[in-house]
């Protein structure tokens, strides 16, 4: 079983090992062109959901309000990278 300590460092690791896939690729492939302001964005995306998912876990104790929650923060987060990635919804955030 795992700590709540330990849980937490996991979860927190989860971002920077997503973020250094782009950085690592661009190394090898011209193809995978991320900025500054790229990785910015994603780093606070990613822990912003990462903040939100270890409160429920701390604050929620029955398993299905943390399925309930976590699935919805992680639905949010992936709608919110579809929109700033391709403009799915059409809003000011996709970019012209």
């Amino acid at each position: 079983m795992m700590t709540q300590s330990q849980r937490s460092t996991l979860l927190y690791s989860i971002p920077f090992v997503i973020l250094s896939i782009p950085l690592i690729a661009m190394q090898f492939t011209k193809e995978v062109n991320w900025t500054v302001s790229d990785f910015l964005v994603m780093g606070i995306l990613l822990f912003a959901t990462v903040f939100t998912i270890d409160f429920v876990l701390k604050k929620f104790k029955t398993l299905k309000s943390r399925l309930i929650l976590i699935f919805a923060i992680v639905t949010l987060l992936v709608l919110v990278w579809a929109e700033l990635a391709v403009g799915i919804f059409g809003s000011p955030l996709a970019g012209s």
